[in-house]
């Protein structure tokens, strides 16, 4: 049962940080009536520390050491503790038994996931290695930027703020890091399920104050199952004979009876030919910790921050300047909080900057007021993202023209803008609908049943917070159609596009998709049928929605009925156990970041292994990766020979100079190795320095490269 005290242990750490970042949330929260925003708490808390200890790391003022953590929360605690002294904390009995409640959510959520990846929990597939190998070489990081493991002596070139969040858990907790990796996707669930939920529920508070709790709980739960287990309408290929996964046929044309075998997952990520459109449901499954991923919690916050921002009542005065001055600090934070979701997944910097752009032009109109907010947005997005910035080289080369015109084509280049020849993609209707016809329904019912207002009551803020958001995300869901950030994939340029563009739309409309149910819930009962009608043509789409977890889980998780098992590497004890017993040796005896030479090998395969499990940097790592964050193939490409000839070479003098001009501490011989390199030479590393380790069916081995031969 050590998987009980684990979880436990990681909960109750998540709980207590929270706990001291209650007063900090109640400052910023206060008009959540609700709740007081209680589940923002840990959010708050886990970006403050983690920021802090990423700026102290960077500065070189702090080593990333689980002392200085203590330290750094002892410092917050004291913060708290001063505004506890400013501003007293509001709660009642009924707010009391609310927040109860959302950390019952929260631990019934925590621990859902947690037992859903406790049926493969194997950090294995997909890209699981480089997000674990990120935050493995973060963990052994004193200060930062964090070595690239795969491309030493260079640091990380990826927006890596979400790891060191990962990173930061781990080592507070002090949790075994191949288990951390799945109690963090197990929290950042958490967080999103009770965000959501304390958001929409605040949201209904807000509109009509004497709806019942229960009711109001009753949406706040659809809410947080619309975002974060619901996916789209491609469920309706449940009731269709199937298509080949690369060749959707559309579902009309081969409707038939309830076939679920027909039905395949990750189709309603990759339905448009060539591109991607994830939403929060299947990364959950697949359990990728990528940055968009680490990024839900704090998307949500800046979501619920704005919404409090813009239906702020405004002090009555006729100086401009006051009212400017009155939002500043609202708006510094903001700056703050998109330099985090930059640092963390860079697409949704841009993003949030345009979205809240867009709410202070609502705000204060084309004014003194407006300008001024801007520049203090952009100024303190600049500041806080500075410590990241100052290491991270951007590897977008462009921006790209979809379908361009022959006369575009013959420039090639507008400033930014690119047109080049052959990048022509364009998404039948039909197929936006399948993926986004749910939310354009609901978009079209909020039209036709919210209140009809007069201009600055609280109702017209309301609806226009709305109407903005599913304004917003149609924006996004369109931008791909006509325009795509220039990278590397040349038949699917447009991909990385929509799904990063796709992922917030999904986000924003889900949330505003749960208000609009609540508000033709609230259509007067002398307009029954309309009430029943709207109601109708909402929910059927929304079951549709909401099935496809029924789906994903079963399907990448089997029957639910394996023993629960946590730790993320226990797979490669019956695949490379060798592997399993060289990744211990290192991870119990090797301190700081000694380089380990490793077989290379391409993206997405068990290659890199040791790397990712350990944090060492290896020569060279997955190829497309690094050509993607360094913009040229040739960083793995001319390393490629220089490894083989390592293992291969019988001459000792150039195995020498090779192993000296990578300064390469140990070397790893092992099953991936002796079958990527069939004339390996294993005798000469014993001339060359020394074994330190076999595994004990003696098919792997490390050898320690005497520095001295160099």
């Amino acid at each position: 049962m050590d998987w009980i005290l684990t979880s436990f242990q990681w909960y109750f750490f998540t709980l207590i940080i929270g706990v001291f970042f209650l007063p900090l949330t109640n400052r910023i929260f206060r008009r959540f009536s609700i709740d007081f925003g209680y589940p923002f708490a840990r959010v708050l808390a886990i970006v403050f520390i983690t920021y802090a200890t990423f700026v102290l790391g960077v500065t070189k003022a702090l080593p990333f050491h689980r002392v200085s953590l203590f330290f750094i929360i002892l410092i917050s605690v004291l913060i708290n503790f001063f505004i506890v002294r400013k501003n007293k904390l509001r709660y009642q009995k009924t707010n009391f038994y609310f927040i109860v409640f959302e950390e019952i959510l929260f631990l019934a959520s925590f621990v859902f996931w947690t037992f859903i990846r406790s049926q493969e929990p194997s950090i294995h597939s997909l890209e699981k290695f480089m997000d674990f190998g990120f935050i493995n070489s973060i963990l052994r990081s004193d200060f930062f930027p964090p070595k690239d493991i795969w491309y030493p002596p260079k640091s990380i070139n990826y927006y890596y703020f979400g790891h060191m969040i990962g990173a930061v858990l781990i080592k507070l907790t002090n949790v075994l890091p191949s288990k951390g990796y799945n109690l963090i996707l197990s929290t950042i669930f958490a967080l999103a399920m009770t965000q959501v939920f304390s958001f929409v529920s605040n949201i209904i508070h807000f509109y009509k104050e004497k709806t019942k709790k229960v009711v109001i709980a009753v949406f706040g739960i659809i809410g947080s199952l619309i975002v974060n287990l619901g996916g789209n309408l491609h469920t309706i290929y449940l009731f269709t004979k199937g298509y080949p996964n690369d060749n959707p046929i559309p579902f009309w044309k081969i409707f038939s009876s309830y076939n679920p075998g027909s039905y395949w997952y990750p189709n309603a990520t990759r339905f448009i030919p060539y591109t991607i459109h994830e939403f929060p449901s299947y990364s959950y499954v697949v359990a990728d910790l990528h940055g968009h991923v680490f990024d839900i919690p704090f998307v949500l916050l800046t979501l619920a921050f704005l919404f409090l921002m813009f239906t702020k009542p405004q002090k009555k005065s006729t100086d401009q300047n006051k009212k400017v001055d009155y939002r500043l600090p609202s708006v510094i934070f903001l700056g703050f909080l998109t330099a985090i979701h930059y640092m963390t997944n860079a697409f949704d910097g841009p993003i949030y900057l345009l979205l809240i752009t867009a709410i202070l032009f609502l705000l204060f109109g084309f004014s003194s007021g407006f300008v001024l907010s801007l520049i203090v947005l952009f100024l303190s997005f600049l500041f806080f993202s500075l410590p990241f910035s100052v290491n991270f080289s951007p590897f977008v080369s462009g921006i790209g023209v979809n379908c361009s015109p022959d006369f575009l084509i013959k420039l090639k280049k507008i400033g930014p803008f690119l047109f080049e020849q052959g990048n022509c993609q364009t998404s039948p209707f039909w197929m936006l609908f399948v993926l986004w016809g749910f939310f354009w329904i609901s978009f079209v019912l909020f039209a036709l049943v919210k209140q009809k207002t007069k201009g600055g009551n609280r109702l017209y803020l309301f609806n226009t917070f709305f109407l903005v958001l599913f304004s917003f995300g149609t924006f996004l869901v369109i931008i791909p159609e006509f325009f795509y950030i220039k990278d590397i994939y040349p038949q699917h340029f447009r991909a990385n596009t929509m799904f990063k563009l796709g992922y917030q739309a999904f986000i924003m409309m889900g949330i505003s998709s749960a208000v609009t149910f609540f508000l033709i819930k609230q259509i007067k009962r002398e307009y029954f049928w309309k009430r029943a009608l709207l109601n109708g043509i909402w929910i059927v789409p929304f079951l549709l929605v909401v099935i496809y977890p029924f789906y994903s889980i079963p399907s990448y998780y089997g029957s639910l009925k394996n023993p629960i098992v946590l730790d993320g590497a226990a797979w490669l004890k019956s695949i490379y156990p060798e592997d399993k017993e060289i990744i211990d040796f290192l991870n119990n005896n090797i301190k700081g970041q000694p380089i380990v030479l490793e077989a290379q090998g391409d993206s997405y395969t068990d290659y890199e292994r040791i790397s990712a499990y350990t944090g060492l940097p290896t020569v060279a790592g997955w190829w497309v990766h690094e050509w993607l964050w360094r913009g040229d193939s040739n960083v793995v490409g001319e390393r490629i020979p220089d490894i083989t000839s390592i293992y291969q070479s019988e001459d000792i003098k150039e195995t020498k100079e090779l192993l000296n001009r990578y300064k390469v501490s140990y070397v790893v011989i092992s099953k991936l190795e002796k079958e990527k390199y069939p004339e390996l030479n294993e005798e000469k590393f014993e001339q060359i320095g020394r074994l330190i380790f076999r595994s004990s069916n003696q098919l792997g081995a490390v050898y320690q490269i005497n520095q001295t031969a160099y």
